[in-house]
């Protein structure tokens, strides 16, 4: 490992990339499950859950499940019914059918089209602001106008313009699912993110801006979709005195115990993107006069700032290459690059990461469609794309990384981080 900053002294305790930040409330919710013995998948905390997360997200209803795949599940599921009717058992509800579907994003946005049996077709990312690049999308239905879903995810709590791709699904009779897994509390024009879509998914994994260890929502303002919800999501028990099935079922419910400490969380979302909001804005600071720039912030967004990134300057790049499981570069004066970066990082005890690889350069999903601004094509390399576009997703990934932006790191443990990375470029 190449540390260009020998003087600088890892740090004691572990400096996370984001971790759970608990207040006590958690705590009193958990033990009011357990001394009511609602330590199952229903209860007082799963109820008040449902109605505080459907409260903050400006929708009807919210349906409290075990994590936000299960809940992105659901609305794929759900979209799939609607769309195209109830299939067959063993057929997903979108067998055969093309979905688009976010390009740079984590997989589990996806993933559940492929439990539904659909063929995710990926959508380039815009440079302006790391999220489905709205243009393309429309190139997307240009190419295959019998396209009726479109599952588009929210990037580190950093909103793009979810409302014209909103618009646009509108316009060719498509149904949004808005994966805001990681934008819980932002906005767009005063509009929480996750009311955007005909169905929405928020995540409380142990990492997001609240959390419950687990446990996700789906948001919707229609209650026959909440209560088909809920239904499917305790194993599609039908209404009767015996175990009655009528069609296939999941285990998704949210514990009770874990609603709890979600509970007690909700009250401190509002001081959680405070604290996330300083330490993106420390880092900019931090960096004046660094090739590197900060995430982007879109015109009429007020992010969560769940996760502060940043992106090298194309001239500032040293040679780095990578296969599908390591990373190489070559030390240069007065450049970077990622790999760099984050070595530099974990040399004194602190957790970045590069940012999410893009679903057209997974080895699952390399032979899958991928459609950019101007053209089409399949990603049978990570550099083709039909007509010689950029590829805006992979470029992002090659130079950009995830900073340690857990909410408790101090101004004099982020110093060090800002001192560390500066010293990359020396």
């Amino acid at each position: 490992m190449f540390i260009k900053n020998k003087d600088i002294k890892p740090f004691e305790k572990k400096v996370w990339l984001a971790s759970p930040t608990m207040h006590g409330d958690e705590l009193k919710w958990m033990t009011d499950a357990f001394e009511k013995n609602w330590m199952t998948t229903a209860g007082d905390n799963v109820n008040e859950l449902e109605k505080i997360a459907a409260e903050s997200a400006q929708m009807k209803y919210a349906v409290a499940l075990c994590n936000c795949t299960a809940a992105l599940h659901l609305c794929v599921k759900l979209a799939g019914e609607k769309l195209y009717g109830k299939p067959m058992i063993g057929h997903g509800a979108l067998e055969g059918k093309r979905v688009f579907c976010s390009d740079m994003t984590f997989d589990a946005t996806l993933n559940p089209v492929v439990y539904e049996g659909g063929i995710p077709v990926f959508i380039d990312t815009e440079a302006s602001s790391w999220n489905m690049d709205s243009v393309a999308l429309e190139k997307a239905f240009e190419l295959y106008p019998d396209v009726k879903l479109v599952v588009c995810a929210e990037l580190y709590g950093f909103p793009g313009r979810i409302d014209i791709i909103k618009s646009i699904c509108e316009k060719h009779g498509a149904l949004l699912i808005e994966d805001a897994a990681e934008a819980m509390g932002a906005t767009l024009n005063g509009k929480q993110c996750g009311s955007f879509g005909d169905y929405s998914a928020v995540s409380y994994n142990g990492n997001k801006i609240i959390t419950g260890s687990s446990g996700g929502c789906l948001l919707t303002n229609d209650i026959e979709v909440a209560n088909k919800a809920r239904k499917w999501s305790t194993q599609a028990r039908e209404a009767a005195a015996w175990y009655q099935h009528e069609e296939v079922g999941y285990n998704y419910r949210i514990s009770n115990v874990v609603a709890g400490v979600v509970r007690g969380q909700y009250p401190y979302l509002s001081e959680h993107i405070a604290q996330k909001k300083a330490i993106y804005e420390r880092y900019k600071e931090g960096f004046k006069g660094l090739p590197l720039t900060m995430n982007p912030i879109v015109d009429g967004t007020v992010p969560n700032y769940w996760l502060s990134a940043c992106i090298i300057d194309k001239d500032a790049m040293c040679k780095q290459v990578r296969d599908d499981k390591t990373a190489l570069y070559i030390p240069e004066h007065g450049k970077s690059c990622p790999t760099e970066i984050l070595e530099a990082i974990s040399s004194i005890n602190a957790e970045g990461r590069p940012i999410w690889k893009p679903m057209h350069m997974q080895p699952m999903y390399r032979m899958h469609e991928f459609i950019t601004q101007t053209g089409s094509g399949r990603a049978k390399t990570n550099a083709y794309i039909k007509g010689g576009v950029e590829d805006i997703g992979a470029d992002i990934f090659d130079r950009g990384l995830c900073l340690p932006s857990d909410n408790k790191m101090t101004p004099e443990i982020q110093d060090k981080v800002i001192e560390i990375i500066r010293g990359c470029f020396e």
